[in-house]
């Protein structure tokens, strides 16, 4: 493959990873109440986000708690549990789906409340739900190539204002099941953050290695997902093929340039549903006890999904372990990350 589709890195760790829960349990079935109308006159089955999405639960701030709180509060931790002082950051990047405004960037707000220093570089890098792992992969091309010794990422999630909108559009007389079906996604959505500090793997043996990725693009498909001011509204089933697809894409062609993930520890997916996960694992021939998933009762956090997941899934992971990140965000894209645990 030509282009910068493959990267090896040489000496970048994950020196810590961590995650914000939001506070309040946002049950389904809240959904299904607040759209009974709508369902009943379409005839369609109560229970669709449990049965179809297989998400029970998802999480959502409590009220005067902002996403940029939950963004802090998992930053600092990852520096704390890294050992690394605020001073030493080199490059801060905030990889959420969310924001108030267009500018300035989100990273400013949470730069200066975690007190890190006027010289660390720091800047939004949006990417749909894949910002995360672009970031760690610019964070650890830094290191690698001497322009920076640690990094911080973090993104904080909240589609609430989403949700409103969907239920309010959704709740009118005259929506079709067409419609139902499009802003469906939206209704799986989940608050959340999460954070990562990287670092030079010489000077931290304990740390979890960047091994590398592989990095492909689908961009035909980017009307499959359109976010924006107005909600989110999606192909469902467009996603599901396509972006699945573009993933087994990556991964077949990562094997012809002699990476090899057929036996990995532990598989890091961006978590979406009980259908994409499921075609995952069967496409990809993978063991879904080496699956993790997150999305039952977390629903889909965007950016935060797969670095929540990553921190959940460390608790019980021992050294030496192989881990997979499958990243993918709509647009489409996605990166595949080796991590030596």
């Amino acid at each position: 493959m030509t282009g910068n589709s493959t990267i090896t890195n040489r000496n970048a760790a994950i020196l810590s990873v961590t995650k914000t829960e939001a506070d309040v349990v946002i049950p389904s079935t809240r959904f299904d109440e607040e759209l009974a109308h709508t369902f009943k006159r379409l005839r369609m089955p109560k229970g669709l986000l449990e049965r179809l999405a297989g998400i029970k639960e998802r999480r959502g701030w409590a009220p005067g708690r902002h996403f940029t709180d939950g963004a802090t509060e998992a930053g600092g931790a990852a520096l704390q549990q890294a050992g690394i002082r605020p001073e030493q950051i080199g490059l801060f990047i905030n990889a959420s789906v969310t924001r108030d405004n267009y500018e300035p960037a989100v990273a400013v707000g949470i730069h200066e409340r975690l007190g890190l220093p006027s010289s660390a570089l720091n800047f939004d890098m949006t990417n749909a739900c894949l910002g995360f792992v672009n970031a760690l992969t610019v964070a650890s091309s830094m290191i690698d190539a001497g322009a920076i010794d640690y990094a911080l990422v973090v993104a904080g999630e909240d589609p609430s204002p989403w949700h409103e909108a969907a239920l309010a559009r959704l709740s009118e007389d005259g929506i079709t099941r067409d419609q139902v079906v499009q802003e469906f996604a939206t209704l799986t959505l989940g608050c959340g953050a999460a954070a990562a500090v990287v670092g030079p793997a010489d000077r931290h043996p304990d740390g979890h290695r960047i091994v590398g990725s592989v990095t492909r693009a689908g961009t035909e498909f980017s009307r499959l997902c359109i976010g924006g001011g107005d909600g989110m509204f999606t192909d469902a089933t467009g996603l599901l093929n396509h972006g699945v697809g573009l993933v087994v894409e990556a991964w077949l062609d990562a094997e012809k340039d002699g990476w090899d993930w057929r036996d990995m520890d532990s598989y890091v997916t961006h978590q979406v549903s009980n259908s994409h996960t499921n075609k995952l694992i069967a496409d990809m021939g993978l063991d879904p006890e080496r699956v993790p998933l997150t999305f039952p009762y977390w629903g889909n956090v965007a950016a935060a999904a797969l670095p929540m997941t990553l921190a959940l899934e460390a608790e019980r992971l021992e050294p030496g372990a192989r881990v997979l990140c499958l990243g993918v965000g709509s647009g489409l894209n996605t990166t595949l990350m080796e991590i030596a645990w």
